[in-house]
């Protein structure tokens, strides 16, 4: 294993800022919360996280393809994740008084409809996509990962986002509140935005 417990912390931190910021994951969860609550919630919680551990592997494998026959991609490529999360956090402080909303397709009942839903609307959120596709290489050494490393980010990308949207879940009566407050979630977006372009700043100087 060639990471170290200070690039993994680095890693599990920007994965609590991505699950902090507002987006569909949030919208669905909280959907099928109120629906249903904690039991209808949690499945669509893990079927996010198992999405998230899917992600790295296609960015894993092919970044690396994409290394053996561009030796800059990583420099162009971390250079370009940082840009594009800059631009998500400035399009989240230019819309911070939108009310994430609800869809009826995601609070059908049945631990299977809810598994599904948080597997696709993970698979198509562009902020995952953009995170683990443009970041990911900004984190790690794309080239040099062994196995072990290859395990231990696909496990911190399950059990980040799991253990955070688990706590949404039962906290969903706060959360319906907190959400219906257009001041509350108008300073949230300000914050989440902030922090997003502080991280982008960060990975495009180091």
């Amino acid at each position: 294993m060639t990471l170290d417990l200070s690039e993994l912390a680095l890693y599990a931190g920007a994965l609590a800022v991505l699950f902090l910021t507002p987006g569909p994951v949030w919208a669905a969860l909280v959907a099928r919360a109120v629906s249903g609550g904690y039991a209808s919630a949690w499945p669509l919680a893990l079927g996010v996280a198992v999405g998230d551990a899917l992600w790295p592997l296609a960015a894993i494998f092919g970044v690396s393809a994409l290394i053996a026959l561009y030796a800059d991609f990583l420099i162009w490529l971390r250079y370009a994740g940082a840009l594009m999360l800059a631009l998500i956090g400035l399009q989240i402080i230019r819309h911070a008084r939108m009310i994430p909303g609800k869809d009826r397709a995601l609070t059908r009942p049945g631990w299977r409809a809810g598994f599904l839903a948080g597997l696709m609307v993970i698979l198509g959120n562009p902020k995952a996509i953009l995170f683990y596709m443009g970041l990911l290489p900004g984190f790690f050494d794309m080239g040099n990962l062994t196995l072990l490393d290859i395990v231990a980010i696909c496990v911190l990308s399950f059990a980040v986002p799991l253990s955070g949207n688990l706590v949404l879940a039962g906290l969903v009566g706060r959360a319906q509140r907190f959400l219906s407050s257009p001041n509350a979630v108008f300073r949230t977006n300000l914050v989440s935005g902030g922090l997003l372009v502080l991280v982008a700043l960060g990975i495009a100087l180091t």
